[in-house]
């Protein structure tokens, strides 16, 4: 294979994984002119706990510390029409709601397996809300400089490209 076919056939996997609103929240693009949903302190700190469920913090920080929820509100004002804005804000607060039904208490006040619990319950219930959810929080995690220089293996300035070379057992991949 080519070196233009493999750019090629990348960028369209990338494509077909990212959304275009996704894709020009991360270049820094204001695709949405029209009105926005105004986002609450609550609502930001929820979704920096949803956030952190599904990127978690282990050896390396995860995506409360990265600031994914500032991403996420971010490129929901500046990329998505207020209808689809409004769908994935009643996702979230449905999960708030789900999270008080269930266990009496807000998402943000449960403890680690009960905010997993209801992530996974979420998974099935509201599929499309979580699929942006954690499309949103993956693509704010890796661009974010935490997601880049300690999740992902980063040279500032890599050299010479070598398309074929074999990782060592447990390396990092590496950030673009």
């Amino acid at each position: 294979m080519k070196r233009r076919e493999a750019l090629h056939r990348a960028a369209l996997m990338m494509g077909g994984i990212l959304s275009a609103p996704t894709l020009a929240g991360a270049m820094g693009r204001v695709t949405n002119i029209g009105p926005s949903v105004a986002v609450s302190v609550e609502q930001e700190a929820l979704l920096a706990e949803v956030a952190d469920v599904i990127i978690p913090t282990t050896s390396t920080p995860g995506a409360k510390a990265a600031g994914a929820e500032k991403f996420i509100v971010r490129v929901m004002r500046d990329c998505y029409p207020k209808d689809d804005q409004d769908k994935f804000y009643a996702g979230l607060a449905k999960l708030d709601a789900d999270s008080k039904t269930k266990f009496g208490k807000g998402f943000v006040e449960l403890d680690a397996a009960q905010k997993n619990e209801m992530v996974k319950q979420t998974m099935t219930a509201d599929k499309p809300f979580f699929l942006r959810m954690k499309e949103l929080t993956t693509t704010g995690y890796f661009t974010s400089e935490i997601g880049a220089t300690k999740a992902l293996a980063y040279l500032p300035v890599p050299g010479q490209f070598n398309g074929c070379m074999p990782l060592k057992p447990g390396q990092k991949t590496w950030a673009l």
